[in-house]
């Protein structure tokens, strides 16, 4: 069998594996149930997931019913049936009536959110990523009245401007500075908030009585005003995202690999299209194999000297694999150039580097 012959042959076996669904097709789960009873502490993506393989399709599962067309109107106590309508899976909900001893109707426990805000609530008003050069041009926190190198809340600090008086300020720590791997061009500064205060006295040395404090405050840190925008209340409906050949940055917590509900940067922010609410699908890149000397396939980790030699000079020997699905992240943070993510589902574990694309649906044979 001639070289070129095993290359399909190996490629067509793989593809036997999986096979891509239409993207608008809604996939049940195998062993989905026919009801299900809401509970406290329930978000609208963690109920998808009894029903669908991707469950943060949930507006289409519910889309057409319009007593839930408003995901607010969910409840605890409520209960969910599946419906087919037009040949299409749907949710309908019977309405749970809580009465107390007189028969009077009680006020509801909270609706269910989208998603757990809590796994994200620090991030929307921490993390910013900015123009290095606007970095540049803010005050820095001098020292303050305590001698100590630390400051925290009811601390009074100095910053080295004229501040406006009662001005609310927001005090930041410098992080990472991001870069594109492959142009080397700046993706803007990682700035972490440490703290917040009101400038309590103008002029060419300012003070600042600090009001929060999240972490310590320390001497270099940058001054900013308060960006009204990262203090809002969220809400995210899911979509699929539009933004193809994105990549995941980093991940925020300074690990190598990054699970499920932990939080990563994207290359890619509202300038190429990024939305708070767009969903990507994860991958890992597929292994390359080469065709040594007895035509046998051969594992990158297994080459000899002479593979390698071959591999880099001859393409005709090299046979990349298909690319490997990890699962599927949600934005929910965006800047200029990057934005931020929560991983909401990943079969393995997620890296620097991974490919995010426009989210398909692949159901795997057996299922």
């Amino acid at each position: 069998m001639d070289l070129g012959m095993r290359r399909l042959l190996i490629l067509a076996l793989l593809a036997l594996n999986f096979t891509p669904v239409e993207a608008d097709t809604l996939t049940l789960k195998s062993g989905h149930p026919d009801t299900y009873v809401v509970k406290k502490g329930d978000t609208l993506w963690d109920i998808s997931g009894y029903f669908l393989n991707d469950p943060w399709r949930w507006p289409k599962l519910w889309g057409v019913n319009p007593q839930i067309a408003n995901p607010h109107l969910i409840y605890p106590g409520d209960r969910l049936t599946l419906v087919f309508i037009d040949g299409e899976p749907r949710l309908v909900v019977k309405k749970h009536i809580k009465k107390n001893v007189s028969g009077r109707i009680e006020p509801k426990d909270g609706a269910i959110p989208p998603v757990d805000l809590s796994l994200i609530q620090n991030y929307l008003v921490q993390n910013r990523v900015v123009d290095p050069e606007w970095l540049a041009t803010l005050p820095i926190v001098m020292s303050g009245e305590s001698p100590s190198r630390f400051h925290t809340a009811e601390n009074v600090i100095y910053v080295n401007r004229a501040l406006a008086m009662g001005a609310k300020v927001a005090i930041y720590e410098e992080g990472r500075e991001f870069t594109d791997k492959e142009s080397g061009e700046s993706l803007g500064q990682e700035i972490i908030l440490a703290s917040s205060g009101r400038v309590i006295e103008s002029g060419d040395v300012s003070k600042v009585k600090l009001l929060s404090n999240i972490r310590e405050t320390r001497v270099g840190f940058k001054v900013a005003p308060v960006d009204d925008g990262d203090l809002l209340p969220a809400y995210f409906m899911p979509k699929a995202a539009q933004v193809d050949q994105a990549s995941i940055l980093a991940i925020e917590k300074l690990s190598r690999e990054a699970g499920r509900f932990d939080v990563v940067y994207l290359d890619k922010g509202s300038e190429q299209g990024i939305e708070a609410g767009h969903v990507f699908s994860m991958y890992r890149d597929g292994e390359e194999i080469v065709v040594n000397n007895e035509d046998e396939p051969v594992r990158k980790t297994d080459r000899s000297s002479y593979d390698k030699v071959k591999a880099h000079f001859s393409d005709d020997n090299v046979v990349k694999m298909p690319d490997i699905y990890h699962g599927n992240l949600m934005v929910f943070k965006v800047f200029d150039k990057t934005s931020m993510g929560l991983i909401m589902l990943n079969h393995r574990p997620v890296r620097e580097g991974d490919k995010l694309t426009i989210p398909e649906t692949v159901t795997f044979k057996g299922e």
